[in-house]
């Protein structure tokens, strides 16, 4: 079998979920992350995904980028264990959570690194920001225990699908605090999810990658890194009112939008 190369980094909930489904089915693959700006792996990543962004995924020569791409992609190409359940219905309601994580919740956990890691933020705009993720963070989490009901995965008997796709985001509410009320049914999920070795093993790389992050604010400010402003991310800004953090970013070049 052909060695996948899987372009990513260990905090972007998009490439854990990939990682997470490689695990559980069993197939080897080389994790890279892009590194320095004009360099030979990021000039090779926006010639593989003109968004340039990760995860991105090589195999037989054949590139191929968004996470749910890659998941229907490796369900198709390596349907050993499958990770989306037979019955049309539970299938359409896996693919329901994993979009939903992957915009509306997503754009929380961004719009907090926004704030904590790359402090775009400050005063009242910082708190009114910290206030709307809180108050939408546990909206959707009251959301994801009535979709988990009574039994021990989202898809009932196994870990699956909607499972890898909720565990990145809830990981990273933990990780600002924000995790699922202590002895509730999703946060017991949460740690059934995080036993599984395929999912401990991803948390982690997240866990350890988190000690880089300490100089991105001023790469920000300094115009060596901008942060990409994708269609949720960029309303979740402006409805929670960080309206004039987008403009200041476009002022100082240090955000950017898909080059389509």
């Amino acid at each position: 079998m052909t060695t996948l190369l899987l372009w990513e980094h260990p905090l972007s909930p998009y490439a854990q979920k990939v990682k997470i489904a490689l695990r559980l089915k069993g197939i080897p693959f080389e994790a890279r992350i892009p590194t320095g700006i004009g360099a030979d792996e990021v000039d090779r990543l926006a010639a593989a995904n003109p968004r340039s962004e990760v995860p991105t995924l090589e195999h037989d020569g054949a590139h191929l980028f968004d996470s749910t791409v890659l998941l229907e992609y490796l369900e198709d190409r390596f349907p050993e264990p499958p990770l989306l359940p037979k019955e049309a219905l539970a299938r359409a309601r896996a693919r329901t959570i994993e979009d939903v994580m992957d915009t509306h919740y997503e754009a929380i956990n961004w719009g907090l690194g926004e704030v904590h890691y790359f402090q775009r933020a400050e005063g009242e705009t910082r708190e009114a920001l910290l206030d709307a993720a809180s108050r939408q963070t546990h909206a959707l989490q009251s959301w994801l225990e009535r979709q988990l009901g009574a039994g021990p995965w989202f898809h009932g008997d196994s870990f699956g699908w909607a499972d890898l796709s909720v565990v990145p985001y809830l990981n990273g509410s933990v990780g600002f605090d924000l995790g699922p009320q202590p002895e509730s049914a999703l946060a017991d999920w949460l740690g059934r999810a995080n036993a599984l070795p395929e999912v401990a093993e991803t948390a982690q790389e997240a866990v350890d990658s988190i000690a880089g992050m300490a100089q991105v604010a001023e790469l920000v400010r300094g115009g060596a890194f901008k942060r990409q402003y994708r269609d949720h991310r960029l309303e979740w800004m402006i409805k929670s009112g960080g309206l004039d953090v987008v403009v200041r970013g476009v002022d100082a070049g240090n955000v950017r939008f898909t080059e389509f």
